[in-house]
């Protein structure tokens, strides 16, 4: 589906004066947080040996290529052009100062053989391999201690050929954790756009412990039913803007996070100022979602003219006991969505825990999330609030929401449901629960981002 697609759903002409879609004529965007660099100096694949049959191995161009570009510190930094073809290649890691260009045609393929793939350390917010203990499979492109670096092109496509992974992980026979498709650690003005990628073995898009990151223009696609697709996460990052992409995934199209329990406590590095806006999808897990890995912290987010469909939850924040971290100043707006089984769902009960030495006294603190113009077509629940009992969830603000129940077999009428909530609502159909008040008393929907 094409990228701007959500435009015509979010206005369509019924909703149109309930979303304010007009606001999308001035349209915002990320430009300015990294600007787009354009390189002089270009090489190519094909200098270095590249063949693109979809059979020949092209590790060893890959590598050279970035050697050469690292070694040749061109004022401005190179260009890796990839023409047209299939390229098959073990993973690889970028350099700073390149663009990895892919031509229209183009596609980058990862090697379904998983004995070439890297260990390297997990990640000290998680203490673990996300999914196994110990180290983790190294992403299949992958970036440390980098800056500005692009990949962008012609819509050509990076193929993490995943499935080898996603029966791994059915029949219990991983050893380590699955590789993302792409993870930038520790790094700093990237620009991601313009390029599809499809079928992850782990999350799509990983920035961890990075900063000024713009992810934009994409498609991002694999099927309903593989394990843990996510499609971005930014992961205890700052100053990360995501927008006009399609995202159809087996998991969360896009999840913020910023750490696991004792991990992620000790690490300390929040998740701040993280802007989603006009991102379009489906999933059986969630929309856009905050969590459930938050140790660290997440503030600052915004996420805007959204569109989801087929969704399992729309708007998810989850959190658990030992998590610790604060959630707040969360704020999702103008959001679009038919067919989900639940519209809204902020809870303190969700995911795992990486080894049993959390601590039950960590608990997450949410605070200040606002909710408002969203519209729901055929949505099986509006929603469910549940706070913990001793860190209730405060200054929940539910604003011009109307959620329509029904299915193609008739309607269906589940109300919310909250506890250990606070806060208030205004104009919200179906009408919440009695937690959430009428804000004209409280005040709780005035709350600034």
């Amino acid at each position: 589906m094409h990228r701007f697609v959500f435009s015509i759903f979010l206005c369509f002409a019924a909703i149109a004066p309930f979303l304010n879609c007009g606001v999308l004529a001035d349209v915002v965007t990320c430009s300015g947080i990294v600007p787009m660099r354009y390189r002089n100096d270009m090489i190519s694949i094909m200098d270095f040996g590249g063949v693109g049959d979809g059979v020949t191995m092209n590790t060893k161009a890959f590598r050279a290529a970035i050697y050469r570009i690292e070694h040749l510190r061109r004022r401005g930094g190179t260009l890796l052009y990839i023409p047209p073809g299939e390229y098959l290649t073990e993973s690889f890691n970028l350099t700073s100062h390149m663009t990895l260009y892919l031509a229209r045609g183009a596609v980058i393929k990862a090697t379904q053989d998983t004995r070439y793939w890297p260990l390297i350390a997990p990640l000290p917010s998680y203490g673990r391999g996300r999914e196994r203990p110990g180290g983790r499979y190294m992403s299949f492109i992958h970036g440390d201690g980098l800056h500005d670096v692009i990949i962008t092109g012609e819509n050509g496509t990076i193929d993490g050929q995943g499935s080898v992974w996603w029966n791994m992980w059915r029949q219990r026979t991983l050893q380590f954790t699955r590789p993302h498709l792409i993870e930038f650690m520790n790094s700093k003005n990237i620009i991601i756009s313009n390029v599809i990628f499809k079928n992850s073995p782990f999350w799509n898009i990983h920035p961890v412990y990075c900063s000024n990151v713009v992810i934009q223009y994409l498609t991002i696609l694999a099927p309903p039913d593989s394990p843990n697709t996510d499609g971005i996460d930014p992961d205890s990052s700052s100053h990360v803007c995501i927008e006009d992409s399609y995202i159809s995934t087996g998991d969360d199209l896009v999840s913020v996070k910023s750490g696991w329990d004792e991990y992620g406590i000790a690490y300390g590095r929040p998740s701040i100022d993280i802007t989603i806006r006009r991102v379009t999808g489906s999933s059986p897990f969630s929309g856009i979602s905050v969590g459930s890995e938050t140790s660290g912290g997440i503030e600052n987010v915004l996420a805007e003219h959204i569109s989801l469909f087929n969704m399992g939850v729309g708007i998810h924040l989850k959190t658990n006991i030992g998590r610790g971290g604060i959630i707040r100043n969360i704020t999702v707006t103008n959001v679009y969505m038919e067919n989900v089984r639940k519209g809204i769902k902020i809870a303190g009960d969700v995911g795992d825990h990486p080894d049993d030495k959390f601590d039950p006294n960590a608990l997450p603190v949410v605070k200040d999330v606002t909710i408002k113009n969203v519209w729901g077509e055929k949505v099986q629940q509006p929603g469910s609030i549940h706070g913990l009992s001793n860190s209730p969830f405060t200054g929940i603000c539910l604003s011009n929401i109307n959620i329509h129940g029904g299915t193609t077999t008739g309607p269906r009428k589940t109300p919310w449901q909250c506890s250990d909530v606070s806060g208030g609502a205004v104009e919200v159909s179906p009408w919440p629960c009695s937690e959430l008040t009428s804000t004209h008393q409280t005040g709780a929907c005035s709350i600034p981002f």
